[in-house]
């Protein structure tokens, strides 16, 4: 997409439920690191090697039932040298109910032998805009002072 966002698509199968038939943590879990990577590899470009450092936040706001169609938008909201940040946010496609999760998930460039390394670009070629962007930028500042102290 021109404006920064990358959009992934899923349907929501028996496989990826809990016992309660809706989407099991462990599979939203697994949905958005996949879209937090697809959208930080497709940003980032040719040489993109990410590692995930840690998942610095993830809301889920409601259950999300076998059978949904959903569609997770990520898009990189924090650079560094060799470490980024990727917000995804996750919503149901036959509604508009709102966003059903979010999250922040920080990446580290690693190179060949798996040693933080330089990002191949300085920065991306758009930025996200919107209020749903800006809560995440948000939370992300928030996080980033608190691991800042330790």
């Amino acid at each position: 997409m021109n404006d920064g966002v990358t959009c992934t698509h899923r349907l929501v199968l028996p496989v990826d439920t809990n016992h309660h038939g809706t989407l099991y943590a462990g599979s939203l879990l697994r949905m958005a690191l996949e879209a937090a990577y697809i959208s930080a590899a497709q940003t980032i470009g040719d040489g993109a090697n990410f590692l995930l450092r840690r998942v610095l936040s993830l809301e889920c706001y409601r259950p999300v039932p076998v059978g949904t169609m959903i569609e997770i938008q990520g898009t990189i909201l924090h650079m560094t040298r060799a470490y980024l940040v990727v917000g995804v946010i996750g919503m149901p496609l036959a509604n508009d109910d709102g966003p059903w999760m979010d999250a922040l998930l920080g990446f580290v460039q690693v190179d060949a032998a798996g040693q933080p390394a330089p990002l191949p670009i300085e920065s991306p070629t758009a930025i996200a805009s919107g209020a749903q962007w800006q809560d995440l930028c948000d939370r992300m500042e928030k996080l980033l002072r608190m691991r800042h102290r330790d």
